[in-house]
Protein backbone atom coordinates (compact mmCIF):
# COMPACT_ATOMS: atom_id res chain seq x y z
CA UNK A 1 0.00 0.00 0.00
CA UNK A 2 1.44 3.36 -1.00
CA UNK A 3 1.36 6.18 1.57
CA UNK A 4 2.88 9.65 1.71
CA UNK A 5 6.21 9.86 3.52
CA UNK A 6 4.94 12.27 6.19
CA UNK A 7 2.44 9.64 7.43
CA UNK A 8 5.12 7.01 8.19
CA UNK A 9 5.49 6.29 11.91
CA UNK A 10 7.83 4.32 14.17
CA UNK A 11 7.05 0.60 13.95
CA UNK A 12 5.75 0.69 10.35
CA UNK A 13 7.19 -1.84 7.93
CA UNK A 14 8.29 -0.37 4.59
CA UNK A 15 9.23 -2.11 1.36
CA UNK A 16 12.15 -0.34 -0.34
CA UNK A 17 13.83 -1.86 -3.43
CA UNK A 18 12.19 -5.23 -2.73
CA UNK A 19 13.48 -5.45 0.86
CA UNK A 20 11.60 -4.99 4.13
CA UNK A 21 12.60 -2.31 6.62
CA UNK A 22 11.30 -1.60 10.14
CA UNK A 23 10.97 2.13 10.85
CA UNK A 24 13.01 3.18 13.89
CA UNK A 25 12.07 6.86 13.71
CA UNK A 26 10.45 9.27 11.28
CA UNK A 27 10.82 13.03 11.52
CA UNK A 28 9.40 15.73 9.27
CA UNK A 29 11.29 18.97 8.64
CA UNK A 30 9.55 22.14 7.48
CA UNK A 31 12.21 24.74 6.58
CA UNK A 32 11.15 28.34 6.13
CA UNK A 33 12.44 28.24 2.60
CA UNK A 34 12.59 25.13 0.48
CA UNK A 35 10.79 21.81 0.25
CA UNK A 36 9.57 20.07 3.42
CA UNK A 37 11.23 16.68 3.90
CA UNK A 38 10.76 13.57 6.02
CA UNK A 39 13.80 11.72 7.35
CA UNK A 40 13.18 8.03 8.08
CA UNK A 41 15.64 5.90 10.08
CA UNK A 42 15.09 2.22 9.25
CA UNK A 43 16.50 -1.21 10.08
CA UNK A 44 16.62 -3.81 7.31
CA UNK A 45 14.79 -6.84 8.64
CA UNK A 46 16.84 -9.45 6.77
CA UNK A 47 20.23 -8.54 8.25
CA UNK A 48 19.70 -5.71 10.77
CA UNK A 49 21.58 -3.02 8.80
CA UNK A 50 20.43 0.49 9.75
CA UNK A 51 19.92 3.13 7.10
CA UNK A 52 18.50 6.64 6.77
CA UNK A 53 16.38 7.86 3.84
CA UNK A 54 15.11 11.36 3.07
CA UNK A 55 11.88 11.88 1.15
CA UNK A 56 9.82 14.91 0.19
CA UNK A 57 6.84 14.89 2.57
CA UNK A 58 4.42 14.35 -0.33
CA UNK A 59 6.49 11.56 -1.93
CA UNK A 60 4.91 8.10 -1.96
CA UNK A 61 6.54 5.15 -0.14
CA UNK A 62 5.47 1.51 -0.12
CA UNK A 63 4.18 0.28 3.24
CA UNK A 64 4.25 -3.51 3.44
CA UNK A 65 0.99 -5.25 4.28
CA UNK A 66 1.69 -6.93 7.61
CA UNK A 67 -0.80 -8.61 9.89
CA UNK A 68 -0.60 -7.89 13.61
CA UNK A 69 -1.63 -11.00 15.51
CA UNK A 70 -1.57 -11.89 19.23
CA UNK A 71 0.91 -14.63 20.13
CA UNK A 72 2.02 -16.24 23.40
CA UNK A 73 5.71 -16.74 24.16
CA UNK A 74 6.56 -20.42 24.72
CA UNK A 75 10.33 -20.96 24.93
CA UNK A 76 13.76 -20.11 23.54
CA UNK A 77 16.18 -22.50 21.83
CA UNK A 78 18.94 -22.47 19.19
CA UNK A 79 16.42 -21.61 16.44
CA UNK A 80 15.24 -18.48 18.23
CA UNK A 81 12.18 -17.61 20.28
CA UNK A 82 9.03 -19.68 19.81
CA UNK A 83 5.53 -18.19 19.96
CA UNK A 84 2.07 -19.75 19.59
CA UNK A 85 -1.15 -18.30 18.20
CA UNK A 86 -3.84 -19.29 20.74
CA UNK A 87 -6.64 -19.20 18.16
CA UNK A 88 -5.28 -21.84 15.76
CA UNK A 89 -2.25 -23.16 17.73
CA UNK A 90 0.19 -22.25 14.93
CA UNK A 91 3.74 -21.87 16.18
CA UNK A 92 6.30 -19.46 14.79
CA UNK A 93 10.02 -19.07 15.48
CA UNK A 94 11.30 -15.50 15.78
CA UNK A 95 15.01 -14.75 15.32
CA UNK A 96 17.05 -12.83 17.87
CA UNK A 97 17.50 -10.03 15.30
CA UNK A 98 13.76 -9.27 15.30
CA UNK A 99 13.59 -9.05 19.10
CA UNK A 100 16.83 -7.13 19.57
CA UNK A 101 17.27 -5.70 23.08
CA UNK A 102 13.71 -6.59 24.07
CA UNK A 103 14.52 -10.32 24.36
CA UNK A 104 15.51 -9.96 28.03
CA UNK A 105 11.94 -8.96 28.96
CA UNK A 106 10.28 -12.11 27.56
CA UNK A 107 8.63 -14.31 30.18
CA UNK A 108 6.85 -17.66 29.73
CA UNK A 109 3.18 -17.27 28.74
CA UNK A 110 3.68 -13.55 27.92
CA UNK A 111 1.17 -12.16 25.42
CA UNK A 112 2.82 -10.24 22.55
CA UNK A 113 1.75 -8.77 19.22
CA UNK A 114 3.72 -10.11 16.27
CA UNK A 115 3.76 -8.39 12.89
CA UNK A 116 3.69 -11.20 10.32
CA UNK A 117 4.61 -10.75 6.63
CA UNK A 118 4.21 -13.77 4.32
CA UNK A 119 4.38 -16.19 7.27
CA UNK A 120 7.48 -14.66 8.85
CA UNK A 121 7.60 -12.47 11.96
CA UNK A 122 9.16 -9.12 11.07
CA UNK A 123 8.47 -7.12 14.25
CA UNK A 124 7.29 -7.69 17.81
CA UNK A 125 5.42 -5.49 20.26
CA UNK A 126 5.88 -6.48 23.92
CA UNK A 127 3.60 -5.31 26.74
CA UNK A 128 4.59 -1.83 27.93
CA UNK A 129 5.29 -3.03 31.47
CA UNK A 130 6.68 -6.22 32.96
CA UNK A 131 7.06 -7.37 36.59
CA UNK A 132 10.54 -8.48 37.70
CA UNK A 133 12.31 -9.23 40.97
CA UNK A 134 15.26 -7.24 42.35
CA UNK A 135 18.14 -9.70 42.93
CA UNK A 136 20.88 -7.27 43.93
CA UNK A 137 20.90 -3.72 45.29
CA UNK A 138 22.39 -1.65 48.08
CA UNK A 139 20.93 -2.11 51.56
CA UNK A 140 18.09 0.10 52.76
CA UNK A 141 19.33 2.99 54.90
CA UNK A 142 17.02 3.76 57.81
CA UNK A 143 15.53 7.24 57.72
CA UNK A 144 16.01 7.63 53.99
CA UNK A 145 12.84 8.83 52.28
CA UNK A 146 11.50 8.15 48.81
CA UNK A 147 13.13 11.28 47.44
CA UNK A 148 14.53 11.84 43.99
CA UNK A 149 17.71 9.91 44.83
CA UNK A 150 17.84 6.51 43.16
CA UNK A 151 20.18 3.56 43.63
CA UNK A 152 21.31 0.92 41.10
CA UNK A 153 19.63 -2.50 41.14
CA UNK A 154 20.09 -5.75 39.22
CA UNK A 155 16.85 -7.43 38.12
CA UNK A 156 16.08 -11.15 37.73
CA UNK A 157 16.49 -10.91 33.94
CA UNK A 158 20.01 -9.41 34.19
CA UNK A 159 19.01 -5.81 33.41
CA UNK A 160 20.38 -3.00 35.57
CA UNK A 161 18.07 -0.13 36.46
CA UNK A 162 17.69 2.64 39.04
CA UNK A 163 15.19 2.17 41.89
CA UNK A 164 14.06 4.31 44.85
CA UNK A 165 15.93 3.82 48.15
CA UNK A 166 13.06 1.89 49.81
CA UNK A 167 13.30 -1.00 47.30
CA UNK A 168 15.22 -3.99 48.72
CA UNK A 169 16.44 -7.38 47.42
CA UNK A 170 13.50 -9.72 46.74
CA UNK A 171 11.05 -6.90 46.01
CA UNK A 172 9.01 -7.34 42.83
CA UNK A 173 8.86 -4.16 40.74
CA UNK A 174 7.24 -3.07 37.49
CA UNK A 175 9.59 -1.76 34.77
CA UNK A 176 8.98 -0.27 31.33
CA UNK A 177 10.04 -2.61 28.51
CA UNK A 178 10.97 0.32 26.24
CA UNK A 179 13.89 1.52 28.38
CA UNK A 180 14.01 -0.63 31.54
CA UNK A 181 13.05 2.30 33.78
CA UNK A 182 11.47 1.69 37.21
CA UNK A 183 7.74 2.35 37.21
CA UNK A 184 6.32 1.17 40.55
CA UNK A 185 6.39 -1.57 43.16
CA UNK A 186 4.41 -4.62 42.05
CA UNK A 187 1.02 -4.97 43.72
CA UNK A 188 1.11 -8.76 44.05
Amino acid sequence: MRVIASSVRKGNILEVDGRLYAVISAESFFPGKGTPTTQIDMRRISDGVKTTQRYKTTEQVERAHVEDRPYTFLYEDGDGFHFMNKENYDQIAVSKDVLGDQAVYLQPEMECMLSVFEGNAVAIDLPQRVTLEVVETQAVVKGQTASSSYKPALLSNGVKTLVPPHIDVGTRIVVMTADGAYCERAKD
